[in-house]
């Protein structure tokens, strides 16, 4: 995931309202979003590579969700995949305080991160970077692949989108949301934020939207949570095709 809006019971209805976008390369093999098999009670897509997840809720109301930390003079070598903090948060019944304690614990094993673990009551964010836990207040939050709400063009126009959809709050929700991830605009090069990779490279990647040759948005997801339901629905984006998955899971 290299996109996360989100509102943290900010919303008259809505505990947690989720909208995130999920970039990757077009040829690494992804699995949409469905109950695992092999863990019946997690919904979340899967990335059939590793086996771990970007996104994902439980129908027992447990929430998490990561993305990357852009450090393009990070070495990977012989460290583990990121995507399992979101899948092992979500099989296993933890209290999110002491895993993100946990995974505080073993920071060094994985590349930079932000992740986000919890549910409609209780929400915490953990940056291996920055190394702090947080517990969230209410509000409005934006995380791309820098810590929380880190200014870059996309975060800000994202909060703001977000934030005045909770205000006017009217209309299609979800669909609202939706058009809102797929804002494309790339930032003017005086807001691009430097990260270590080239000019070119910063303004592709500076949308809400990405798309290029190899390496862009390859899905959507909204996710809408009272203290009784889970609406979740995930927008694929397969070349010239569209599809989509809904969810409502009782809680």
């Amino acid at each position: 995931m290299c996109l996360i809006l989100f509102a943290y019971q900010a919303h008259e209805t809505y505990k947690l309202i989720v909208a995130a976008n999920r970039d990757e390369f077009y040829n690494r093999p992804t699995a949409a979003v469905h109950y695992w098999q092999d863990h019946p009670d997690v919904l979340a897509g899967r990335d059939l590579n590793k086996m771990g997840t970007w996104m994902g809720v439980t129908t027992a109301g447990r929430f998490a969700a990561l993305t990357n930390y852009r450090n393009p003079k990070e070495s990977t070598d012989g460290k583990r995949s990121r995507g399992e903090l979101v899948a092992d948060f979500l099989i296993n019944n933890e209290r999110p305080e002491s895993y993100m304690q946990e995974a505080a614990n073993k920071r060094n094993a994985y590349p930079g991160y932000n992740l986000l673990a919890g549910d409609a009551n209780k929400l915490y964010y953990y940056s291996n970077i920055e190394d702090k836990i947080q517990q969230l207040k209410p509000g409005v939050y934006g995380i791309s692949n820098h810590l929380l709400n880190t200014a870059w063009p996309k975060v800000e126009h994202g909060k703001e989108g977000l934030s005045t959809l909770i205000s006017e709050n009217k209309g299609d929700l979800t669909e609202q949301l939706l058009t809102l991830l797929q804002t494309a605009d790339p930032a003017p090069n005086e807001m691009l934020p430097q990260t270590g990779v080239s000019l070119e490279w910063e303004r592709t990647l500076s949308p809400i939207f990405i798309k290029s040759e190899g390496y862009g948005t390859r899905s959507s997801t909204v996710m809408l949570m009272t203290e009784k339901e889970i609406y979740y629905k995930e927008r694929v984006y397969m070349e010239e095709e569209v599809h989509n998955r809904e969810f409502t899971l009782t809680l």
